[in-house]
């Protein structure tokens, strides 16, 4: 009878997890939004009506780096944290699907101590860094569920995590490990069996491919948006952030300045030297442009030779300041690199307009901004002017 009594609690236990990786595959295909992915996983792991771990992360490869790198975590950092969540949920009754309606509001959350912990977690992929490191190097999961295999623990992120027992998994793709979950019960002391860790090694192998599928789906989004030549926001994304960041000025009640740009000579540039040494040079002015920015700005290429940089919060006199700035790099690089006996230095010519002051829409300010650019172009190149209303009457004089 006992035996016939765990094999029903064995099956019913199984039938349990088989309707979690359900509900959460239902659940993921609901967002391709990688970090929506990330919550939903590690709330399958860690709700009462999920697996019910007291705390799950994830870390993900950087492969540019050679390093696994912390990107979320759900769970408390410490018992009080531990009770007051716990009792919150018990207390509304919160089910997974509800908790994972509260992404928003997690992202948003100052006190998720643990989330801030992990995300500033760096971890080199060699085999002395520890556990987390040889769950990625060897794709297989780890059980430090002793004293003997804690000797395994990075002490560096064991301080960080304040955690001595607990299970890694890897997260693969394929043949790929893309990363690896950790979970624990640093506060319940629940031992985690290997019934647990078959089910983990199951949901590792099912949530990789969801977390690949959405990388993929991002990065083709982010090429949709970006410019092949510079890497920068292409026009059709220059439009829709501009328009954006106006309604955000209105809202908030404070200035923006667009501020447009034009490489001077760039025509004779390119018909000298060719197409290959054109677009090195556009490539470089746009490097310049987007790494001397201020974080914040946001740098587009306009088209053909022309930039366009969003100032939000942004005046019209601060605006020239930066522009100036932006203005001499150009031209310190440029006139560093010249080759002067066969084509004229490259340059940047820059025109300002400003929201609420010179437009109150976007392609107002686009039109005032064209209009201060083709003042700089030409009352002599390299140099930035602000649009004012008298430029109009210059402009007829080149114009008609």
């Amino acid at each position: 009878m006992t035996d016939l009594n765990e094999q029903n609690e064995n099956l019913e236990k199984t039938r349990r997890e088989l309707s979690i990786l359900y509900e959460v595959s239902n659940l993921m295909r609901t967002t391709l939004n990688l970090k929506q992915i990330h919550y939903i996983i590690l709330t399958a792991l860690t709700s009462h009506e999920g697996l019910g771990f007291n705390r799950a992360m994830i870390f993900l490869v950087n492969e540019k780096n050679d390093m696994l790198e912390g990107i979320m975590g759900i769970g408390p950092h410490s018992g009080e944290e531990a009770d007051r969540i716990w009792r919150g949920i018990e207390q509304q009754r919160l089910s997974m699907e509800d908790i994972i309606n509260a992404y928003d509001k997690f992202i948003m959350d100052p006190d998720a101590r643990l989330n801030s912990v992990v995300r500033g977690i760096k971890v080199p992929l060699e085999e002395e860094q520890g556990v987390l490191a040889l769950t990625i190097l060897e794709g297989m999961p780890f059980e430090i569920t002793n004293d003997e295999a804690r000797k395994k623990i990075n002490p560096n992120l064991q301080k960080l995590l304040k955690t001595e027992y607990f299970v890694t998994i890897p997260l693969k793709s394929k043949d790929k490990v893309l990363g690896a979950i950790l979970v624990d019960n640093v506060f319940t002391k629940k031992p985690i069996t290997k019934s647990d860790i078959r089910i983990l090694t199951m949901f590792g192998n099912h949530v990789g491919l969801a977390i690949e599928n959405s990388r993929l789906y991002e990065k083709t989004v982010l090429l949709s948006k970006t410019d092949w030549l510079t890497k920068l926001w292409n026009s059709g994304e220059f439009h829709k952030r501009l328009g954006s960041s106006i309604e955000k000025a209105k809202l908030s009640e404070t200035p923006l300045s667009l501020v447009m740009i034009d490489v001077d000579n760039f025509k004779i540039y390119n018909d000298t030297l060719g197409h290959q040494k054109g677009d090195a040079a556009l490539r470089r002015a746009a490097q310049i442009l987007n790494e001397k920015s201020r974080q914040g700005d946001i740098v587009t290429r306009y088209g053909g030779e022309e930039f366009c940089i969003i100032m939000p919060y942004t005046d019209n006199k601060d605006a020239k300041l930066i522009a100036e700035r932006l203005r001499e790099e150009i031209e310190t690089f440029f006139t560093k690199h010249s080759r002067a006996d066969k084509v004229p230095i490259l340059t940047i010519s820059l025109g300002i307009a400003s929201f609420p002051k010179d437009a109150s829409d976007k392609n107002g300010l686009i039109d005032k901004a064209d209009n201060a650019l083709y003042e700089a172009k030409k009352s002599g190149k390299n140099k930035t002017c602000v649009y004012r209303r008298g430029i109009k009457k210059f402009l007829k004089r080149f114009k008609g």
